[in-house]
């Protein structure tokens, strides 16, 4: 039996989805399939059944799974210990982040990782902000980019970037023939936004609400890119990142306006689980993202004094020192990993 049968059988069991296990070992579901039937061939029982919810284990399913989380974790961290002495930048990244971030931050900084190592594979998938802390901490995902990072005694954070958050009104609005507004002036206007329980959409309240405006939404969506869509047919005006609205500014659909009482900032933030032991490839990968110069639309530097990398680089070694073995893997992590010089984050 191959281990990574076994990892495979895991995110099923973890996941409730076979499509989901496959994209995470970027196989097909057909080989996915296969490879439960293999195991089941073996055992000469059933692994797995059908619910309304998706996959879940048989008792047997159950069993193999207990003891297989195990071995498929210590073989993990033993792929990567070899890895991490032979130099070698392999493997696979699983990445969890929500759209405004994963559509209009990570494009370059994937580019750029991609360029320098090209055995890695990166897997991005879109989450709600809740559902990222949820799946770091099962260990669905390695790593998650966040706005508004939430102060978790399990969960490490490293500032990456700062958004500006600017007002976006349709062609045909009053306002789209000025560059700039205030936003007492915002009050009686129609807001399209984010729905509420999302970090973004709480912060935009809590500016509308310090100058006196209260906002009366007429849609409100989980995603950005639909909040563009709603704004450009005139649904309402909206408060949202401006790198996420360089095309349609660009192209003309939409009229973006700066705050006169600004720059308002959205902080955006690396995370992972605490004490988790990372791999070569995502010790990388954020390296990547918190010291790449790239040039995005609409953003300000993370920091520019260094005061919030030497923050995040002790944030760092705290996580290490409460870790088994601590010692050996500081030194040996001081001796290979570049990224605590400048580790930037959120």
């Amino acid at each position: 039996m191959h281990i990574e049968t076994l990892k495979v059988f895991c995110d099923i069991i973890e996941s409730g989805s076979v499509s989901y296990a496959a994209s995470q070992n970027f196989v097909t579901q057909s080989a996915v399939s296969q490879q439960v039937r293999s195991l089941e061939d073996k055992y000469e029982c059933r692994l797995l059944e059908r619910a309304r919810a998706g996959v879940k284990p048989t008792a047997a399913g159950q069993i193999l799974y207990n003891s297989s989380k195990e071995i498929v974790r210590r073989f993990v961290e033993l792929e990567n210990k070899l890895r991490e002495i032979g130099s070698v930048i392999a493997g696979s990244i699983r990445v969890g982040t929500v759209y405004s971030v994963g559509l209009h931050e990570l494009p370059p900084y994937l580019s750029e990782f991609l360029r320098a190592y090209p055995q890695v594979n990166v897997h991005l998938e879109y989450l709600r902000s809740n559902r990222i802390y949820e799946d770091l901490l099962e260990g669905k995902i390695d790593l998650g980019v966040v706005a508004y990072p939430a102060k978790r005694s399990q969960i490490v954070t490293i500032a990456f970037r700062h958004d500006e958050l600017v007002l976006v009104v349709p062609p045909e609005d009053p306002l789209a023939n000025r560059d700039t507004v205030s936003v007492a002036e915002l009050a009686g206007q129609r807001f399209v936004g984010y729905e509420r329980d999302i970090a973004t959409r709480k912060a935009s309240d809590r500016i509308l609400r310090e100058y006196g405006v209260k906002p009366r939404y007429t849609m409100e969506f989980d995603n950005i890119e639909t909040i563009k869509r709603a704004v450009e047919i005139g649904q309402g005006i909206a408060m949202v990142p401006r790198s996420t609205v360089e095309l349609e500014t660009s192209r003309g659909s939409l009229k973006m306006l700066e705050f006169n009482e600004g720059p308002f900032t959205r902080p955006l933030a690396i995370i992972y689980k605490r004490g988790r032991e990372l791999s070569p490839a995502v010790r990388k990968f954020i390296e990547v993202l918190t010291t790449s110069k790239l040039p995005i639309p609409g953003h300000q530097g993370a920091t520019s004094d260094g005061r919030a990398a030497q923050e995040n680089v002790r944030a760092m070694r705290a996580d290490r020192m409460d870790s088994p073995g601590r010692s050996e893997r500081v030194e040996r992590t001081e001796k290979t990993e570049k990224i605590e010089k400048a580790a930037q984050s959120h």
